[in-house]
């Protein structure tokens, strides 16, 4: 058998469906993650089924597993020699980084640690990871653009996701590793995280129940659906990173390297005001929204817009899905699937 594809966090909202579009188009695919309980561990082995009905006999295999276990990671890799790595998994959240601080350090910096490190020892081809949009931290040079600079993370999760960064970049230098690092844009769509804004909000409207507003609704978000998050990651799959030969080190650019590393943002484009999101919402699933106007939380900032460019240029896409399309198929998913098996 040709050797899979390996996607750590595949119970995970992105590395489920990742792993969908991968079985779709016939790769073996292997998936790990830890199934830990950050949130409800249900949701995670749902989508963990729904994979399972979706692969052909001897195409699909899941790890039980966590990135802190360097001993299983080696093991993993020495049996199955994955030629290619999608790595999603890590502690999400940047506000649960504020008051769990240690579970970011163990996971986003010695788990990913632990990856490389296989990767490295294992001739892995490319290693695609997920980076994020928090990364641009207090900058609010609009839209981002993967040349600026990432010095001022304004979370704990923020400042791992960066390190990581810096970490495949030093072993792309060292090791000869393909590295790209993908900064993701507020993902949402169907089996989406339930601490994230759409499930939350979703979930309370459909309850009667009120919705916390932070910023009293004037944050401004790159929403991106789901499908074209994914998109992105299977082009950027399949095009591994390469050196710019253009790289100029007198006047370094942070988006390329003299080495096979890139880094590429993911995101609509199209930022719109948390309060016109609900307002869509409300409207696709027919009820209105109680809202509670708060103000920002630590670790939050203002606004995030995506510069993709870059990403464009290189596989030759960029997200698309208008929001009002993505919030009406998202909210149809809900009430047809998971609201209506009792899961609100």
């Amino acid at each position: 058998m040709s050797p899979p594809v390996l996607v750590t966090g595949a119970a995970g909202f992105i590395g489920a469906a990742v792993c969908e579009r991968l079985l779709a188009r016939g790769e073996r695919v292997l998936g790990f993650d830890n199934l830990n309980a950050y949130y409800d561990p249900a949701l995670k082995r749902a989508r963990l089924a729904r994979l399972a009905t979706l692969a052909a006999p001897q195409q699909w295999g899941f790890v039980p597993q966590a990135l802190e276990d360097a001993a299983a990671i080696e093991a993993l890799f020495q049996a199955e020699r994955p030629n290619r790595v999608v790595h999603l998994a890590a502690q999400a959240g940047v506000r649960h980084s504020i008051e769990n601080p240690a579970a970011y350090l163990s996971s986003n910096l010695l788990g990913f640690g632990h990856v490389l490190e296989a990767c490295r020892h294992h001739g892995v081809e490319h290693l695609v990871y997920a980076s994020s949009s928090s990364v641009y931290g207090g900058n609010t040079n609009l839209p981002f653009s993967e040349a600026q600079a990432v010095n001022h993370p304004v979370s704990l999760y923020a400042a791992t996701k960066k390190a990581n960064e810096l970490m495949a970049h030093s072993y792309s230098h060292l090791y000869g590793l393909p590295a790209t690092g993908l900064r993701f844009f507020t993902v949402y769509g169907p089996w989406g995280r339930p601490d994230m804004a759409p499930m939350l909000f979703a979930r309370a409207i459909l309850a009667g129940e009120p919705i916390q507003v932070f910023n009293h609704g004037r944050m401004r978000r790159d929403f991106t659906y789901i499908d074209d998050v994914v998109e992105g990651v299977i082009r950027c799959l399949d095009k591994p990173a390469t050196p710019d030969p253009g790289f100029e080190a007198m006047h370094p650019d942070p988006a390329t390297s003299w080495a096979p590393h890139r880094v590429f943002n993911i995101g609509n484009s199209q930022p719109v005001e948390l309060l016109c999101f609900i307002a869509l919402l409300e409207q696709a699933l027919g009820r209105p929204a109680i809202k509670v106007l708060l103000p920002m939380q630590p670790g939050d900032v203002e606004a995030t817009a995506a510069d993709t460019s870059l990403l464009e240029a290189w596989v030759g896409f960029r997200p698309f899905t208008p929001l009002e399309q993505g919030v009406e198929r998202f909210a149809h998913w809900y009430l047809s699937d998971w609201a209506s098996n009792g899961a609100v």
